[in-house]
């Protein structure tokens, strides 16, 4: 009998040139719901999400995921959770996304295993040419231009930085920071295979966005 194949599998096999990231932060500031925003994407025909929170996971907070979560498996979404490898098993995610300041890829794969996604963040040559970049399946580049997503951004890398990316990687490139839809088809030309977004990214823009995966 031939396996199932795998979401990572299917999602790496052709991987989304639209990857946004749901923030809690950006989302609250601007009064937006995640749940809402998930639904939204989900009948927009989003292939990849991301659920992002820099705080404490407190019980609303897990909820508000859970729901989030929901939302995207009832379409088959790659659910990817940001930064926390035990959030992301226990709410059944299908990936995790891990930044320089986290466990590093080869750890968290030995925690979920061979059958989820797992994403790298960088943000130069160095850190993206790293042996320890050998475990992820995917690896993001940014910021590409200036962001106010972060409090403490890293370096802009530029159009120049994800030309460069592009030379040292043959995995999915995910560029992200301060993309928009004005300037996301240059990003494609420098040779990402996908952006992500989340300031930019709203209930009202949403299919604009997800037409770039047409």
């Amino acid at each position: 009998m031939t396996a199932r194949p795998t979401l990572r599998s299917v999602t790496l096999q052709r991987f989304p040139r639209v990857y946004p990231i749901l923030d809690t932060g950006s989302l609250g500031i601007r009064g937006v719901s995640a749940v809402r925003l998930a639904e939204s994407l989900v009948e927009a025909g989003v292939r990849i999400a991301q659920f992002r929170h820099k705080g404490p996971y407190t019980r609303d907070v897990f909820e508000q995921a859970v729901r989030v979560a929901a939302a995207f498996r009832t379409s088959g979404t790659c659910f990817v959770v940001n930064d926390r490898a035990d959030i992301a098993l226990a709410l059944g995610a299908d990936g995790v996304h891990v930044g320089q300041e986290d466990l590093p890829p080869d750890i968290v794969r030995g925690l979920i295993g061979a059958d989820m996604l797992l994403g790298y963040s960088t943000h130069n040559a160095g850190q993206l040419a790293a042996r320890v970049c050998r475990a992820a399946d995917y690896l993001a580049i940014g910021p590409a231009f200036d962001t106010s997503s972060k409090v403490n951004p890293d370096p802009v890398v530029g159009l120049a930085g994800v030309r460069e990316a592009r030379l040292l990687t043959a995995k999915p490139l995910v560029a992200i920071g301060g993309i928009d839809l004005s300037n996301a088809d240059d990003v494609f030309a420098a040779g990402a295979d996908s952006v992500s977004m989340i300031s930019s990214l709203s209930i009202a823009n949403q299919k604009e966005w997800m037409l770039l995966e047409r």
